[in-house]
């Protein structure tokens, strides 16, 4: 029998643990500067270089300002950066198109169409390209990587030109150059000036009908000048 005045004894409790310091996550520099450049890109397209503001783009991209001056250094070279990255992200969606294998009248409508389909969903890059020929080109000028990032679209645009021209589709005195500009003006054009042109002419120029139909004119006024003979 158990002695009942005797006090019960107190229950046995572990010290409590010391916490465990939270590891910090290892920064994801990859992401965090591709980020830095899609923020870049809207405030650079939104204000031009001269509006944009350094303070505006680190907030965007959730980014410590000084982190930003850690990957690119300064107002200057991060817009450098933005530009640099609008041309390879549409120079990496031509290659992706693989032209090579079709034939050379629809390789021709697959590049009219994307290109008029890539300004259509990046309106920011028209206004960017504005920025720059406001600035007269004075950053692209110092891009000396920029002349190559473009060669291997001109030689495209001449391989399918001349494939055209050995099975007689397409006419053989076409300037590569020449003709990618009159591709890209058929979408930049539109897209750049679609809310002018929308008023100008009392249409919504952003409704489907009205972009497909443009976007189908782009293709056939480039085939029929590439199969138009010469005179």
């Amino acid at each position: 029998m158990s002695d009942l005045s005797s006090p019960a004894p107190k229950p046995t409790t572990s010290p409590p643990k010391a916490k465990t310091p939270r590891a910090k996550r290892p920064r994801d520099s990859v992401k965090t500067k591709a980020e830095i450049l899609v923020a870049g890109r809207a405030e650079f397209a939104e204000r031009g270089f001269e509006g944009a503001r350094v303070d505006a783009i680190a907030t965007l991209a959730g980014a410590n300002k000084r982190l930003l001056y850690h990957y690119y250094g300064n107002k200057e070279e991060l817009y450098r950066a933005v530009l640099l990255d609008a041309y390879q992200e549409i120079r990496r969606g031509e290659r992706a198109l693989s032209l090579d294998q079709f034939g050379p009248v629809e390789a021709m409508d697959r590049l009219v169409r994307f290109t008029f389909r890539h300004f259509l969903a990046n309106p920011w890059f028209p206004r960017l390209l504005n920025t720059e020929n406001i600035e007269n080109a004075r950053f692209l000028k110092t891009m000396s990587d920029i002349q190559a990032l473009h060669s291997p679209l001109v030689g495209q645009i001449t391989t399918i030109v001349d494939r055209g021209a050995e099975i007689g589709v397409f006419r053989r005195d076409v300037d590569p150059v020449q003709l990618y500009i009159s591709i890209a003006a058929l979408g930049f054009f539109y897209v750049s000036n679609m809310a002018t042109l929308s008023v100008i002419f009392a249409r919504d120029l952003s409704g489907i009908d009205m972009v497909q139909e443009r976007e189908a004119q782009a293709v056939q006024m480039v085939l029929d000048y590439l199969r138009t003979k010469p005179a």
